[in-house]
């Protein structure tokens, strides 16, 4: 069977997709009938059917999918991904919860995961921040700060190496920065997403679920995705979310019962060292996550 041209999803709206081609050509490109459409970041197989223009036929093999999802709805953010980078600030304060869903997500899709805390120079809200991800470092997430506003030269720098040779996805809240950290380390990127929106017909007003953007001099890539207020994981199965905790890992297996799910079990060796190596927070976030899972699910979405 013949294999058509390839290509690299870079944005996506709704149902269109941006892809581009071996040659540097960017086609929107939409799905054949109503099939789920890729991610952006995922390679993907296309027909021409006019100029600019063309359908997805088949996503190609993925290295991971990054996406939230509740019991209703699912929500794909990017693919082949290999760092996570989580956006803070001092002020307006963060959730704890979104960033630990975040981390969560990070950790089933085996990707690295980064916290860059912004508007340092708010004090003494910084400081209340700095205390507030003391354990997240101690759980061995990496933390950087940066002041955007008031260092942008020092906070690009300090940034482009930690993306230096990786394919980044940005989260979080609406407020903390993420738009200004993007045109920190990618100058261009203003002026790329009108490009990307005209060519999607979704308006000036409207952004893009998602954006993919080349750093200068080639270090690497960024996926955009637009602030969110929640972060569900829904097709996560409890064995995983359990998992994604690197701080219950030591504990797995050692419960009295092999099929314990950690959540009212006598002999749950998890829940005897809540509030010592487990932080009482923490667990109550898997508590949720185990409740709200509905896995099994189906394989992750794509083209079937």
């Amino acid at each position: 069977m013949s294999v058509g041209p390839t290509g690299l999803v870079v944005a996506t709206h709704g149902r269109h997709f941006m892809v581009r081609a071996e040659d540097d050509e960017r086609l929107v490109c939409v799905t054949r009938g109503k099939k789920a459409g890729p991610a952006c970041g995922d390679r993907v197989e296309y027909a021409r059917t006019a100029a600019g223009q063309g359908v997805i036929d088949a996503v190609l093999p993925r290295t991971n999918l990054f996406y939230r999802s509740d019991a209703f709805r699912t929500k794909l953010l990017a693919a082949n991904l290999t760092q996570l980078c989580m956006v803070v600030a001092a002020e307006p304060s963060f959730s704890e919860d979104l960033l630990g869903r975040s981390l969560v997500a990070a950790e089933a899709s085996d990707i690295r995961a980064l916290i860059v805390l912004n508007k340092t120079d708010l004090e003494p809200a910084a400081t209340s921040a700095r205390a507030r991800l003391g354990l997240y470092a101690r759980l061995g997430y990496r933390i950087i700060e940066v002041s955007i506003r008031t260092a942008p030269e020092a906070a690009r720098r300090v940034l482009e190496g930690e993306l230096l040779g990786q394919r980044t996805v940005l989260v979080g809240q609406s407020g903390m920065g993420k738009s200004s950290l993007l045109n920190c380390i990618v100058p261009d990127a203003l002026a790329a997403t009108r490009e990307i929106s005209q060519a999607l017909h979704s308006g000036k007003h409207t952004t893009t679920d998602a954006r993919l953007y080349a750093l200068p001099r080639d270090v690497g890539t960024v996926i955009d995705t637009p602030g969110f207020q929640e972060f569900g994981l829904a097709h996560l199965s409890p064995g995983t979310i359990e998992r994604a905790f690197p701080e219950f890992r030591p504990l797995l297996g050692q419960c009295k019962y092999t099929n314990c799910t950690h959540l009212i079990e006598p002999g749950c060796a998890l829940r005897a060292r809540i509030g010592a190596d487990i932080d009482t927070n923490r667990y109550a976030l898997f508590a949720r996550l185990t409740r709200e899972s509905s896995a099994p699910r189906h394989a992750p979405p794509g083209l079937g």
